[in-house]
């Protein structure tokens, strides 16, 4: 439906956008991302027509956009702004039917039809019972669902909605996504939406783009651009991506990281953890400006999940899978570059017996161990005799820490002897 091909546009001597190039197919719900300044809604107005770009072009059905007069384009392409000030006491039924100006010519009124399209639209919109109220006494989400029924009120085959749900609760921000998702759905209607809200996007559209600096950064289904790395190189934030358990659509979960200068004489650690127990430690030694690795970790455990979004190498291995002889290897390699190796509290079983046999190895080489033991090992083994035993040596070697502050303090320790 929508080709859009090495668009530049530029305010006076700013870039704005420079060549993007993408395409989106009849009846998909598309949404763009990315943050502040990064050509989102300067994009919209290119598609809409509204801006005509420096170079490149933009096609709606094969058909050049700047050849279009406007009334062609309005008759095909709506567009939902981030707010639409009214400043004339016309009603909720008149506003909607602005949408039916580009079907009406010049020299005639409207008529039973375009009454009926307008009735219509406010009845998919639920704000019939509002036909009369004045624009103005509304609130904002019904002030939203007004100017989206306006919107369909043109007829179109595309629409263009920016940020539909900004400066909106909750309640109507829901109500607001699940009309839009409606009309794309029932009606055949495609949607391109600008999201600040990465949930939103996540959950409710087929593919993402996600822009930075008036660029395309990423483009694909919401498991390919919503990834911790590019999140992080787009927004500068570390962020947790998770897939919901109800929906199984992702959600982005940010959280803070004052990172402080890096250490001057560093130090490299490897972590072993698994299924949470390593997270603290990463996240406090990360901030610390530590240099880190950790391993071996299944794809779905948590820790892999922290570890990802602080970009930490990791050795991985498939879900649910035991340690390969390959990714042991690895692990090992990472372990005998390193100067301290943090045993974390976490459970061990055959699965993952390997990495309690990686840090023997560690002891056997005399690289220093903090075994973090803040639960008995008796609770958390699941290996028998065989993990008892590697575990029983390694504790002899080790230093034992039961709280985060022990392990900062034997780590400073370390650096000292060195």
């Amino acid at each position: 439906m929508l080709e859009v091909s090495g668009v530049n546009f530029y305010y006076g001597t700013k870039r704005a956008l420079e060549n993007v190039t993408f395409t989106v197919e009849e009846g998909e719900f598309f949404g763009v991302i990315g943050p502040n300044g990064s050509g989102k809604t300067t994009l919209l107005r290119c598609i809409s027509g509204i801006f005509k770009p420096q170079s490149g072009v933009v096609r709606f059905s094969g058909s050049n956009m700047y050849n279009l007069s406007k009334r062609e384009i309005a008759k095909n392409i709506a567009m939902v702004p981030q707010s639409s000030a009214i400043n004339f006491a016309f009603t909720a039924l008149e506003i909607v039917m602005m949408g039916r100006n580009p079907h009406v010519s010049r020299f005639r009124m409207e008529g039973q039809k375009d009454y009926k399209l307008a009735e219509n639209a406010m009845k998919l919109t639920n704000t019939e019972h509002l036909a009369s109220r004045l624009i103005n006494t509304l609130s904002g989400g019904e002030q939203q669902r007004v100017i989206i029924a306006r919107a369909l009120a043109q007829e179109p085959k595309l629409m263009l909605l920016d940020e539909p749900t900004v400066h909106l609760d909750i309640s109507h921000q829901l109500g607001i996504m699940e009309l839009i998702r409606k009309l794309n759905k029932n009606n055949g209607i495609t949607i391109i939406a600008v999201f600040h809200d990465l949930n939103l996007a996540a959950q409710y559209c087929d593919r993402l783009m996600l822009m930075d600096d008036g660029k395309i950064a990423s483009i694909g289904n919401t498991h390919q651009v919503l990834t911790s790395e590019n999140i992080r190189k787009t927004y500068h934030v570390n962020v947790l991506v998770k897939e919901h358990p109800l929906t199984s659509s992702l959600y982005v979960i940010p959280f803070s990281s004052t990172v402080q200068k890096p250490i001057t004489d560093k130090v490299n650690i490897h972590i072993i953890c698994g299924g949470g127990s390593g997270a603290p430690l990463m996240k406090m030694l990360y901030d610390k400006g530590y240099n880190l690795t950790a391993g071996v970790l299944n794809i779905l455990d948590s820790d892999y999940e922290v570890a990802a979004s602080l970009s930490i190498p990791t050795i991985e291995e498939a879900p649910f899978s035991q340690i390969t002889k390959e990714s042991y290897k690895r692990n090992l390699n990472f372990i005998l570059n390193s100067n301290v190796i943090i045993v974390a509290n976490a459970l061990f079983g055959k699965g993952n017996l390997k990495n309690l046999e990686a840090a023997k190895t560690a002891a056997d080489h005399n690289i220093p161990i903090i075994l973090v033991e803040s639960t008995p090992f008796a609770e958390r083994n699941f290996a028998g005799k065989e993990g008892k035993a590697l575990y029983d040596r390694i504790r002899e070697r080790a230093t034992l820490a039961q709280k985060l502050e022990d392990v900062l303090n034997m780590i400073h320790t370390i650096q000292q002897k060195k």
